[in-house]
């Protein structure tokens, strides 16, 4: 095993913490792990969103997979994910034992054909699509100016934002915030979404997001001590595929809502275009466990009904929503769609999306 490699903290192996255990579905699927050790990669640091995603689910994928093997979480940080995932695409399924999860910092790059990416979505074999939403929030003082006088009050304001990259999923803020007409300068470079969060508690950074898992477990407990006020969701997409509120926060504005009360901002035009666009391919699934090229059925099947199996509890959603939010976790062949709705976007925001990054950040993609 690669040397690089950092093993999380604790091998998650047991579900005691979570609840009931649940039977293995060895019968019929033809996949046997009895006393392996499967690797789940994430491609990022162990501080995220993703973390906290993959946390969550190994000790329930460890129950739920024949034969019950031990769930490990490996963190590959590097090149805002790149690095990890182009690891992932030079392997082979060999025996069902490694397995990789993306996020949207994963999909932007390859959306915005990123020349670090060496990685092809279609090679793979998704399992598991997940989605979620994400929280923009504000340091005790500047929140107080917004509540006074709105977002005009924050236009003269110079913001300092921990970035993992222009094209990774902070493409979604940035581009937000600029629609808003706010002076945000990125610091780019950091390898996951927590650490942004730490640079806001220690003072270098005083505007941030936050996935909901990361928010929910990371910046619930500063909004409680008075050091972090939230802004806005980015929101949801309805049945019918409308911007609505999101579930997890219902009583949270949308951006959309944001946007149409702030006088510098407008719902419509290509930059609006271009938010919905990124928007749509970087959180309703957001987050996506896959399988490497040339798994055999039997074993895509044998994770997808393992999955199937967890989100089917009694008491999953008791315990994803303090961990996860309140999104869809699809299996099967409505995570088929999700994929391809999340590594496909029009040409017309593709254009618009690198034209900006190169005229705003010197980003140039070739």
């Amino acid at each position: 095993m690669n040397k690089l490699y950092k093993r999380s903290a604790a091998l998650l192996t047991t579900v005691s913490a979570i609840g009931l255990a649940m039977p293995a579905f060895a019968d019929g699927h033809g996949l046997d792990l009895t006393g392996e050790t499967v690797e789940w990669i994430i491609p990022f640091s162990e501080t995220g969103g993703s973390a906290r995603w993959a946390n969550f689910y190994a000790p329930l994928l460890s129950e739920a997979l024949p034969g019950n093997p031990t769930v490990v979480v490996i963190f590959m940080p590097g090149a805002g994910s790149t690095r990890g995932a182009n690891h992932f695409q030079g392997l082979e399924y060999e025996d069902g034992t490694t397995i990789f999860g993306s996020s949207g910092s994963t999909q932007f790059p390859f959306l915005l054909n990123d020349p670090r990416v060496r990685y092809e979505y279609g090679d793979w074999n998704v399992v598991l699509a997940s989605g979620t939403g994400g929280v923009a929030y504000l340091p005790a003082d500047l929140a107080a100016q917004l509540e006074a006088g709105g977002v005009d009050a924050l236009l003269e304001e110079n913001f300092i934002y921990g970035s993992q990259g222009a094209t990774r999923l902070d493409l979604v803020p940035l581009l937000a915030w600029e629609l808003l007409g706010l002076s945000v300068e990125p610091v780019f470079g950091i390898e996951g979404r927590g650490d942004g969060r730490l640079m806001f508690e220690r003072g270098e950074a005083n505007i941030d997001y936050q996935t909901s898992s990361s928010y929910l477990s990371g910046v619930v407990p500063l909004v409680e001590a008075g050091t972090a006020v939230p802004w806005f969701s980015f929101g949801a997409l309805d049945a019918d595929g409308n911007l609505v509120r999101d579930p997890t926060f219902p009583d949270m504005p949308s951006f959309a809502e944001v946007c149409e009360a702030a006088p510098s901002c407008e719902t419509s035009g290509p930059a609006w275009d271009a938010w919905v666009a990124f928007f749509t391919a970087g959180f309703p699934a957001q987050k996506m466990v896959f399988l490497p090229a040339g798994a055999p059925q039997e074993a895509i099947d044998a994770y997808s009904a393992a999955f199937r199996a967890i989100t089917e509890r009694d008491d999953f959603a008791e315990i994803s929503e303090a961990r996860l939010g309140v999104y869809p976790q699809l299996t099967g062949a409505a995570a088929q769609v999700a994929l391809e709705r999340a590594t496909n976007v029009p040409e017309e925001a593709q254009t618009y999306v690198i034209e900006w990054l190169a005229d705003r950040y010197g980003v140039v993609l070739q």
